[in-house]
This record gives structure tokens, C-alpha cells and sequence, in this order.
């Protein structure tokens, strides 16, 4: 019976059940309903970039009525604020370019999806949408009717566990049984023993041998198979498929060899190579299945957050909070978990996690979300779970806070892998040209050794897995990274910024005295109970500095950057910032940090600070001048110049009376000269310069200043082991490089015995899983001898 193939989803079709619509021909009306919907939608171009992407949608009338249930929805959803909710969905079918085009364009399909992002290795989809103008349902049915139905188990995301897929483990069982047996039944073929029973039943072991590797063939190996018939469907050429043609070689011509006894063929082999790749695939996902770990649940963030207990207020790690614990958010503090508003009402922006900066308001007994910064006033709320770090690391990884980076070790990388393949199949294949001739058991041997021994696995490998241990390494030493692409960047600098409050100066260790009018208790009291909202470094000293009272109700207050705070407390109107935010009052000319005080209109005085600079300081500088620019930004006058230019190197750039604009400014004059510039600062004051900076360092000190703005985040502590962070960044780099020559090095020994016949298929079969292991020793150990060297 003749066959035609299915437009959208490419199954062989009767000529008599073809569907035919817009001179294309469809198996179902399900796959034509698809075209309709992509040509009405001018999107037919998802057809271009694979021949038969598509998958058949199922009738799912009814199945999704659950779906209208506000409490089941709200469980399946990440985020809901306002009329903007986010929601990530399994999609079982994502297997191809096309399925990630048609999927980041739901916006053109559906009114009310603003953004869909992809994330093909764990084929999950993460849609923002707006609540108002669509359903979570009506996304779920669209999926459906165009062959990308969701999986939703209730189950996972009420207890926060993800199916586990064991068939890596099975086919690999599988393998090794098949290839043990049929090693054990092969012992009297390897020494040819001349016994009686043996050669009377030798035709029924071989084809017991031969059953016993069809489990082997079909079963663990068919996930090359699954893999390379993709690839040659999407027009690619990836390493499945030589390893996929070296089986079914191998397997074809040990069954020709049965059949016409020959001899015993090469099963043993067969189920040894498939054994041995598999094994080097589980070690590929244990490894990253540690380093994953290692830096979700074991690498925290170095932030801190205020727990309230009685009323007393203290400093905690972030993921120290429990299910019921009363938090204290000051102003532009990231809410660090899901909780419950206490305070009468909360202005909360959160850009974080939609990219839209238009602040929400809440009030009190409102449910409010992870991700959100509070704007205004101090706020108080109930903890309603525990931190997420996955979650954390999610929002600070989100496309809008990219920076657009070159990757050089990419570069190198997917060119090797673009020729990779085509090259070796070319050497294959004209190795066996030769030898055929030659002799044809050795011509067979070197076609599968050639395909099997060489792999650009191990090349692959060598940024992922270096990267993957030296963002573990740094995060055990309290130096966070947002994500591996910093490691590069960081070892491009050549220009280091550092602000001064804050950073170079130690928000704990200043001595502070009161120069002006006397201030009486309630007045202390009322300031105190302003800048307990504040999370600049002075104010968090002054907070410190000043007695312990009630806090008073705050009426009213905003927080001026770079220059101060304006508020009504207690219906006393009260300011409190640097000289230049006052009108009456010029900025001091005194070598000093001041923070100034005028009440309900009257200038009072000052606070003076006199600045304890970091542990270690002098040392740091002197080693970083050696190799780096190094310029100081501060937003204060030039009150510490002197003390300053006897602690930096000489020739140090010191810049005075910065607002948070000029710092940015300053650092884009510095890329324009071609430098490669890191911005050391406090996260929240300088958010700006830490974003335009190539690289931007948050300093954390007991202080929750978690920014999306900055790529790093270094625990105070640490600080003055900048430079080993630096020089470390460099030596992963060199032994990323050092690994690119490796294994090369081992692909051309490998091929060069391989081509020449001298080397057996099997023993291709261990040495390709082997070199993936050697690579992934060696850059390990490199990068753990580089950070026992610092």
C-alpha cells in the first residue's frame, strides 16, 4: 500500500486516511489544527528549521477541568503578584530546535504570555504571564492542541521532589549482565580447547551468545540510537552518531560471522563497548550531579537577614530561617522566602523576578513572595517556608540581569565539536578502505576502533567539569559567584575599582562622636527608628552606635541615593544624610565621614566617623598593585585622602565626593580605554557601577544585600583573599587550556593506533570512557592543587 508522510508530525500515512489541507497532508485533524493555528499566526517558519518537528496532540477534553480550582493552581504556580503569575511546566516532548523556537513564541499564539523560556535539558518551559487576560488552564490546553502537553503531578510540586529517572541504572545493568555471561561462554572460543562437548554444542553457545547481546544492542544502546536519528534529522552531526554506526557495524558483521560460521563473531566486544560507554556516561552525571549539589545546597549565599525575637533584633544567616520566624525588611531588601505581611501595608517591586519595575502594594495578612525588594519603610513578616537556594540562584540567573560576555574556551570548543564528527567519519572510512583489501577481520577492526576511541567527550567536558569545582571551591570559601561565565570574566581583569564605605572600610570596627546641639533621648530614639529602615553601611553603624529604645512608628520615608533619608516619625519631620543634602548647611570641609541631622527644619549637628579599614588592607593592595590598575571611589569629600595614600600603593587613583551616576560614569570612561574593569562594592549603593562593570563584587557583612545587579557576592571575612580569587580564576583558566591539549593529545595517540590496526575495538571501548575519566581527575585535581596553593 503506498505511504506519504505527515506534515507536522511526519508518520507514515495510508494514501486512502491522508488528511489533506493548504496543499500539505496531515495524518489526523489534531496535526492539521496545529498548521492552522502556526499559518494563522504567521509562524509556519517552526517547520523550517527540522522536516516533521511536530508530535500528534491527544484529545484531552475534560482532562485539565482541574485546572479551574484557584487552591490547586496557586500550588502549581512559582510567583503570583498582582495580575502577573509564572509558571514552570514539564513538557515530556521537547526533543528539537523546533520544539525551543515554537515554545519561546507562546506570546504569539496566546494574548496574556508575556515571556517563555526553555530549558531544554530538564525540558521544562517557564511561562510569565498575565493572570488577567489568561488561565494557567487555557496555556495548559494551548500546549496540548499544538503537541507539547505538559506533565502536572501534583505530587512533585506539593513536596517538592522531581521524578528520578533510573534508566541510565537498568541499561547499564543490563549491559553488564549480557556482557558478563557471554564473556563466561566465550572462554573456550579465546583457547580454542579441543574437547568433545565443547565442539559438539559450539553452534548452540554462539547463538546463546548471540541472544544474550540482543538486550544488550536494543535495549542499553538505544539511546544512541534515539540520539543520532535526531541528529540526522535536525541535519547535525553529533559524536551519537559514529558510536551509534560502530555498534550496528559491530553487531551486523558478529551475526554475519554466526550465521554463516565464520567464526564467533565480536559479541563479547559489543557488550563490553556498550557497557564500558555507559559507565563513563554515569560517572558524566554523578560528577555533575556532586559539583550541582555541592554548589545548591552546600555553597551558600554569605547574606544575612534580621530575625525578630521579643524585641530583641539579631543578624542571622539567610538559611537559618524556619517556618514561623518573625523577619525585620528594611528599605531595598530582597524578601529572601514566601511569608505573610504583618506590617499595615509594603511597597514591593519586584523587578527581580518579572523585570518590570512597578512596585505592588500589599497589606497586611497579603501573602508576599521571594524575590520582591521592599521600597520605604521597615516592614515585619511570618516566614511561610524555608529558603530556596535553587530558587535564589534562579533569580539571580535571570536573563534581565545578564551581562554579554565572550566566551574564548566556548569559542574553541564548538569549533572542534563542529568539524569533530564529519573528520572521523572520513577517517573511518577510509581506513577501511584500505584495509579491506588488505584483510577484512583488520578492516572491521579499525572501522569500530576509529569510531569508538575517538571522542570529543572529553573535550567537551573540561569547561563544565573545571568550572563546576572551581565555583564549588569558591563557594566554600565564601566567595559566591553568580555563574560559571564569571570565572572567565574574572580572569580578564586588568583595572580592580573598590568603593570606599563599606567595602574597604568595616562597617563594625568605627569609633563614632557627636559634634553640635544636644540631642535628648526621644530624639536619639526617632533617628534611631528612621535608619533602622536603612541598609546603607553608615546608617547600619549609626544604628549600632545609638541606645537601645522602642522603635517608634515611622509616618513617612524615602531614601534618597548618595544623598540621604527624608521621614516623618512620630509626626517629627526629620532628615539625615551627607552635607550636600542639606540647603542651609554647605558640605564640611573637615577631614572626616559625617552623617548630618536637622529636625522639623533646625540643622542639630553631626555624627563623625572615623573609619576602620579592613584587616589586611595594605597587604592586598600591595600584592593587586603588582598586576592590576587599582582606583578608590567614594561618595565622601576628601576628609581621608592622606590616611588613604599611606595605605594604598602609590599612583593609586583616588576619587572623592562620587554620586552613584558618577561612579557608573567612571567606570564606562574606563571600558571606552579598552579596560577590562572589576567593581568592588557594597551591592545596593552601587548598583549601578556593579552592572556596567565587566565584572561586579557585592561586599556582604552581616547585611542582606543580595543585588541582582552584582555578578559575585564575597562574605567580608574573606576579603582580604581577593587576589587568591583573582590569581585562581586565571590558574582555572590554564587548566581548562592545558586540558583542551590533553585531550587532543589523547584523540591523536588513539586514532593513530587505531588507524594502523593495532588497536582492538574493546579495548577502544575502555579507553574512551577512560580518557573522559582521566580529563575529569585531572582538571579536578589541578583546580584543588591551585586552591591548596592559595
Amino acid at each position: 500500500m503506498d505511504t506519504t508522510q505527515c506534515f507536522h508530525c511526519g508518520l507514515d500515512i495510508a494514501e486512502t486516511e491522508v488528511i489533506a489541507f493548504d496543499d500539505k497532508q496531515f495524518c489526523c485533524n489534531g496535526c492539521k489544527t496545529v498548521y492552522e493555528i502556526f499559518s494563522l499566526n504567521d509562524m509556519t517558519c517552526y517547520y523550517d528549521f527540522e522536516k516533521s518537528p511536530g508530535t500528534t496532540p491527544l484529545d484531552i477534553q475534560g482532562k485539565y477541568d482541574f485546572l479551574d480550582n484557584e487552591s490547586i493552581v496557586s500550588k502549581l504556580l512559582e510567583f503570583r503578584e498582582d495580575t502577573t503569575a509564572i509558571v514552570s511546566l514539564h513538557i515530556p516532548y521537547i526533543h528539537c530546535s523546533s520544539c525551543i523556537w515554537i515554545l519561546e513564541n507562546l506570546q504569539r499564539l496566546q494574548k496574556g504570555i508575556s515571556t517563555s523560556q526553555v530549558n531544554f535539558p530538564e525540558k521544562k518551559v517557564r511561562i510569565t504571564y498575565n493572570a488577567e487576560q489568561v488561565s494557567l488552564k487555557e496555556i495548559v490546553l494551548l500546549l496540548s492542541s499544538i503537541g507539547y502537553e505538559p506533565y502536572i503531578s501534583l505530587d512533585n510540586y506539593e513536596t517538592g521532589k522531581t521524578k528520578i529517572d533510573h534508566s541510565l541504572t537498568y541499561k547499564l545493568g543490563v549491559a553488564f549482565f549480557c556482557f558478563g555471561n557471554i564473556m563466561l561462554l566465550s572462554f573456550p572460543e579465546y583457547f580454542e580447547v579441543k574437547e568433545y562437548w565443547l565442539d559438539q554444542y559450539r553452534g548452540f553457545f554462539r547463538w546463546l551468545i548471540f541472544a544474550l547481546s540482543l538486550p544488550s544492542f536494543f535495549y542499553s544502546a538505544s539511546g544512541y540510537y534515539v540520539a543520532a536519528y535526531k541528529s540526522i534529522r535536525a541535519k547535525m552531526l553529533n559524536i551519537e552518531i559514529p558510536i551509534a554506526l560502530g555498534i550496528i557495524v559491530m553487531f551486523v558483521r558478529s551475526t554475519v560471522d554466526i550465521v554463516f560460521d565464520y567464526g564467533s563473531g565480536f559479541f563479547d566486544s559489543l557488550c563490553g563497548l556498550i557497557f564500558f560507554m555507559l559507565l563513563g556516561k554515569m560517572f558524566q552525571i554523578k560528577t555533575y550531579s556532586f559539583l550541582s549539589f555541592e554548589r545548591d545546597f552546600k555553597s551558600y549565599f554569605p547574606i544575612a537577614i534580621t530575625k525578630i525575637t521579643g524585641n530583641v533584633e539579631e543578624s542571622i544567616p539567610v538559611y537559618d530561617i524556619e517556618k514561623g520566624d518573625r523577619l525585620l525588611i528594611r528599605n531595598q531588601e530582597l524578601i529572601p522566602v514566601d511569608g505573610i505581611l504583618i506590617s499595615d501595608q509594603a511597597e514591593l517591586d519586584y523587578s527581580f523576578v518579572t523585570g518590570e519595575a512597578i512596585p505592588i502594594t500589599k497589606h497586611s495578612g497579603d501573602k508576599v513572595f521571594a524575590g520582591g525588594k521592599q521600597m520605604g519603610k521597615v516592614i515585619e513578616m511570618e516566614v511561610l517556608h524555608t529558603v530556596s537556594q535553587s530558587y535564589l540562584t534562579q533569580l539571580w540567573s535571570n536573563d534581565v540581569f545578564q551581562k554579554k560576555v565572550d566566551q574564548k574556551h566556548k569559542t574553541i570548543t564548538d569549533k572542534i565539536s563542529q568539524y569533530f564528527t564529519p573528520i572521523l567519519l572520513l577517517i573511518a572510512f577510509a581506513g577501511f578502505g584500505y584495509w579491506i583489501f588488505i584483510d577484512t577481520d583488520t578492516a572491521f577492526n579499525v572501522f569500530t576502533a576509529v569510531l569508538i576511541v575517538a571522542c570529543p567527550c572529553a573535550l567537551a567536558l573540561t569547561a563544565p567539569f573545571t568550572f563546576g569545582n572551581v565555583l564549588r571551591i569558591l563557594g566554600k570559601r565564601k566567595f559566591y559567584l553568580k555563574n560559571a561565565m564569571v570565572i572567565e570574566q574574572l580572569s580578564k581583569v586588568d583595572t580592580l575599582v573598590f568603593d570606599k564605605t563599606g567595602t574597604i572600610t568595616t562597617n563594625k570596627a568605627a569609633t563614632i562622636s557627636y559634634e553640635g546641639k544636644a540631642l535628648s533621648d526621644q530624639q536619639l530614639l526617632l533617628i534611631k527608628s528612621i535608619i533602622r529602615t536603612s541598609n546603607h553601611p553608615l546608617s547600619r553603624m549609626l544604628y549600632d552606635f545609638l541606645p537601645v529604645g522602642k522603635a517608634a512608628t515611622v509616618n513617612y520615608f524615602q531614601e534618597i541615593t548618595g544623598k540621604g533619608i527624608d521621614a516623618i516619625c512620630e509626626h517629627v519631620k526629620i532628615k539625615i544624610g551627607s552635607g550636600a543634602f542639606f540647603e542651609s548647611h554647605e558640605e564640611e570641609t573637615a577631614q572626616q565621614t559625617a552623617v548630618h541631622i536637622q529636625i522639623d527644619e533646625v540643622y542639630y549637628g553631626k555624627f563623625i566617623f572615623n573609619n576602620q579599614y579592613r584587616d589586611g588592607l595594605e597587604a592586598l593592595f600591595q600584592k593587586l598593585s603588582k598586576q592590576y590598575q587599582i582606583k578608590v571611589l567614594s561618595g565622601d569629600n576628601e576628609g581621608e585622602r592622606e590616611v588613604l595614600e599611606h595605605i594604598v600603593p602609590t599612583g593609586t587613583e583616588l576619587v572623592f565626593n562620587q554620586k552613584p551616576e558618577q561612579k557608573l560614569e567612571f567606570i564606562k570612561a574606563l571600558q571606552a580605554q579598552g579596560h577590562n574593569v572589576m567593581m568592588v562594592g557594597d551591592g545596593l549603593n552601587d548598583a549601578g557601577a556593579l552592572a556596567q562593570s565587566n565584572v561586579g563584587i557585592s561586599i556582604s557583612e552581616n547585611v542582606n544585600v543580595f543585588s541582582p545587579a552584582c555578578d559575585a557576592i564575597l562574605d567580608a571575612t574573606e576579603f582580604k583573599r581577593l587576589d587568591f580569587f583573582l590569581r585562581f580564576s586565571k590558574n582555572a583558566m590554564r587548566t581548562i587550556y592545558m586540558s583542551f591539549a590533553l585531550s587532543l593529545l589523547y584523540n591523536v595517540v588513539g586514532l593513530s593506533f587505531a588507524i594502523t590496526g593495532n588497536l582492538l575495538p574493546l579495548v577502544a571501548a575502555i579507553i574512551m570512557p577512560l580518557s573522559t575519566i582521566t580529563i575529569v581527575s585531572f582538571v579536578t585535581l589541578m583546580s584543588n592543587y591551585y586552591a591548596r596553593k592559595g
